[in-house]
Order: C-alpha cells, then sequence, then structure tokens
C-alpha cells in the first residue's frame, strides 16, 4: 500500500488550493485521520484511511481511494476520495428584511442636530 504526506493529498485531491493552505488546515486541528485529530502536515495516509475534516464551514468525510500522483483537473481529483458526507443542513427560509422605519426614527438630520445642539448650549 503506497501512502503519501496528509498535506500533499489534500492539494492533490483539490480540497485546499495549495500546499501551505494545507498545512495551516491540519494545524489548526481541523482534520481527523481515521477518527484521531492529527496537526501534523507530514503524517501519512493511503487507501482505506477517513478523512473528516470542515473546510469552509462545510463537514466534509472523505474515504481515500488513491494516493495520487499530481494535482490533476477536478474530475481526475475526485477519483482519489469517496465523499461520505453528511447532506447539508438546510438553511432556514428567513423573511426578506425590508428597511422601513418609523418617521422621524433613525438619525437625525443636520437641521435636527443643529436644533438638539442648540438646546443644550452647544452654540459653536
Amino acid at each position: 500500500m503506497e501512502k503519501q504526506r496528509l498535506d500533499k493529498w489534500l492539494f492533490f485531491s483539490r480540497a485546499v488550493k495549495s500546499r501551505t493552505l494545507a498545512q495551516k488546515l491540519i494545524e489548526t486541528g481541523a482534520v481527523r485521520v481515521n477518527s484521531e485529530r492529527t496537526d501534523r502536515s507530514d503524517h501519512k495516509v493511503g487507501p482505506g484511511d477517513v478523512l473528516t475534516m470542515t473546510v469552509h464551514t462545510r463537514l466534509l468525510v472523505w474515504r481515500i481511494l488513491d494516493p495520487g500522483t499530481r494535482r490533476g483537473p477536478a474530475p481526475e481529483a475526485a477519483l482519489l476520495y469517496e465523499d461520505l458526507s453528511p447532506p447539508p443542513l438546510p438553511r432556514e427560509a428567513a423573511p426578506p428584511v425590508h428597511a422601513e422605519r418609523e418617521p422621524g426614527a433613525g438619525r437625525p438630520t443636520k437641521k435636527q442636530r443643529r436644533d438638539t445642539d442648540r438646546l443644550h448650549g452647544d452654540d459653536d
């Protein structure tokens, strides 16, 4: 079985844009290999290992199928893993927010501010 560095595999699989970003992701503890947290980018992974990671607020669970030899196009990168991720949670349908306010509410106009300053005795 062929093993490869974790940061290199994340780069080859297109989970991240660069090996430097892969190293940062691993060092923050956002990646688990076979349910064990790792913070070493030189951790060896190979076929059969399951990666659990959080990328861009999304939980990804990938089973490694092939270590890969290069960072190829996306269809080629998708052959390196099997996606076991749970479906994303549905967003709550929030009602549209309208910028309505009562007359006189909100920031005062310049004239209203000058009038308020006169009342407080701040004539400049």
